[in-house]
C-alpha cells in the first residue's frame, strides 16, 4: 500500500474526511475508491458514498477478498445510517467471517456491531444481546469500545436497566475521550440525553406525571398492580397477564384501572371499548360478555365488580394500583417516536421496525406529511422520511419491548 493510501485511511480512523480526500480525490483505483467512499459517508453524502463503494468492490481482484469484505462493511453502516434496514444480513455475516478468518479482527468487530444495532433498532432485542456475547471490549480500539458500550446501553435501556444503562454509557463517554472523534462525542451524548428523558406516564387517582427510566424500573419492581399500556399487560410482581391481543379487553382494564378506587360507568366503558356514541342495550350486552372475559383474565391478580352504575376493578393483594402510559400518545405516536431520532428513514425500514405493512406505513406517513408533521426528500425508493427531535417522545431505544417474564 503507498504512502498516500496510509495517510488517508490514518486521517479517515482520526476523523478527517477532508484529509482523506486531499490525498485520494483524484484517483480511481480500487483503495483511493474505497477511502472516498468512506470519506464522502463521514461528509454525509451517503447515495456517493455508496457507489465508490459498490465500484472499488467491484475494482478489488479475486485475491482481495479481505478488502471487498471491508467494503461490505461500510456499505452495510451507510445502509444502517441511512435507515434501509432491509440490506440482507447474510452478506454481512459472509464479510465478517472473511475478516476474522484473515486476522482483521477490528473490521469483523465493526461488522457484529453493525448487526447488533440494525436488530436493536427493529426491536430484536434478544438477537442484539447474543451478537455481543463473547467480545472483550477491552481489546478493541476507542472507537470500537463507543459502538460496543452504546449496542449495550441500548440493550439495558430497552430491558428497562438503568444502573446498567448508565455504567455502559459512562464507558462509552470515557473511550470516546480517548478518540478524540467530535461525531463519537456527539452520538455518545445523544445516547446519554435519550437516558434522561421521560420515557412514561404514571396514571393514578385522577393526576398524571413523566417518569424517567429508573422511575419505571423501580414500578415495576414494587408490589402496585399495574396496568401497563405501553406493552398492553396487567402485572402485579411476576405475574404478568398479556392483553396485546385483546384490545377491548385491554381498553377496559385501562378504564378500569385509571378510575380506581371509583367505579366507572356503563356509558363510558361501552365508548372507551367500543368507540360507541351511544351505549344501547345491545352494546350494554356485549359489554357485560366482555367484563366477563375480563374478569377471567384478571383472576391471579385481581376482581371487577359490579356496581350501581357501572364496574370496578378490585386488587386482591395491593392497595396500590397505577396505570403506566406511554410519553405521548395518538394514532401514529410509535411512528412519530422512531422519526424523532432525527435521521431518515425509508417507508420499508419504518415498516420493518414497527412489524407492519409498507402500504399501512405510506398511508400514515401521507397523513402525517399533510398534517405538517414529518416531511420527505427524494423519490421513489429513494424517498426518506425524518422530523426534528419532538420533546416528549421516547427515542428508539425505548420503544415498546417484552418486559422479562413476558
Amino acid at each position: 500500500m503507498d504512502s498516500l493510501i496510509t495517510a488517508a485511511a490514518r486521517a479517515l480512523a482520526a476523523g478527517d474526511p477532508l484529509g482523506a480526500l486531499k490525498r485520494v480525490a483524484l484517483r480511481d483505483d480500487a483503495p483511493a475508491l474505497a477511502l472516498r467512499g468512506i470519506a464522502m459517508a463521514q461528509l454525509g453524502d451517503l447515495v456517493r458514498a455508496k457507489t465508490l463503494l459498490r465500484r472499488a468492490a467491484r475494482a478489488f481482484g479475486p485475491k482481495e477478498a479481505v478488502a471487498r469484505a471491508r467494503c461490505v462493511v461500510a456499505e452495510a453502516e451507510i445502509a444502517l445510517v441511512s435507515r434501509e434496514l432491509g440490506w440482507p444480513a447474510k452478506s454481512l455475516d459472509a464479510a465478517r467471517i472473511i475478516l476474522q478468518q484473515h486476522g482483521d479482527w477490528a473490521n469483523a468487530a465493526h461488522a457484529r456491531y453493525l448487526e447488533a444495532r440494525r436488530l436493536l433498532l427493529i426491536g430484536h432485542v434478544d438477537e442484539a444481546e447474543h451478537a455481543l456475547v463473547g467480545f472483550d471490549p477491552t481489546r478493541l480500539p476507542p472507537t470500537l469500545r463507543v459502538a460496543h458500550e452504546l449496542v449495550a446501553t441500548g440493550i439495558a435501556m430497552r430491558r428497562l436497566q438503568a444502573a446498567t444503562a448508565r455504567m455502559a454509557l459512562a464507558r462509552a463517554t470515557r473511550a470516546a475521550q480517548l478518540a478524540g472523534i467530535p461525531a463519537l462525542k456527539a452520538e455518545v451524548e445523544r445516547a446519554s440525553l435519550a437516558l434522561d428523558a421521560p420515557v412514561a406516564r404514571l396514571i393514578a387517582h385522577g393526576g398524571e406525571r413523566l417518569l424517567q427510566l429508573e422511575a419505571v424500573e423501580s414500578l415495576l419492581a414494587s408490589k402496585a398492580l399495574i396496568v401497563d399500556a405501553c406493552r398492553h399487560v396487567v402485572r402485579e410482581g411476576n405475574t404478568v397477564i398479556s392483553l396485546a391481543t385483546r384490545p377491548v379487553l385491554f381498553a377496559l382494564a385501562r378504564a378500569l384501572g385509571e378510575a380506581w378506587p371509583d367505579d366507572v360507568s356503563r356509558d363510558k366503558l361501552v365508548a372507551c371499548a367500543f368507540r360507541a356514541k351511544l351505549a344501547d342495550e345491545s352494546y350494554r350486552a356485549r359489554l357485560r360478555v366482555e367484563i366477563g372475559r375480563l374478569r377471567a383474565e384478571l383472576q391471579p391478580v385481581a376482581g371487577i365488580s359490579a356496581t350501581k352504575r357501572g364496574f370496578a376493578l378490585m386488587p386482591y393483594r395491593t392497595g396500590e394500583l397505577i396505570v403506566l402510559a406511554p410519553p405521548v400518545e395518538g394514532k401514529h405516536a410509535a411512528l412519530l417516536a422512531l422519526l424523532a431520532d432525527g435521521e431518515s428513514w425509508s417507508s420499508s425500514a419504518l415498516a420493518l421496525a414497527l412489524d407492519a405493512s409498507q402500504r399501512s406505513m405510506q398511508r400514515a406517513l401521507d397523513a402525517l406529511a399533510a398534517a405538517g408533521k414529518v416531511q420527505w426528500f427524494g423519490r421513489g425508493r429513494a424517498r426518506r422520511w425524518m422530523t426534528p427531535p419532538v420533546p416528549g417522545f421516547p427515542t428508539t431505544l425505548l420503544l415498546p419491548a417484552p418486559l422479562p417474564n413476558d
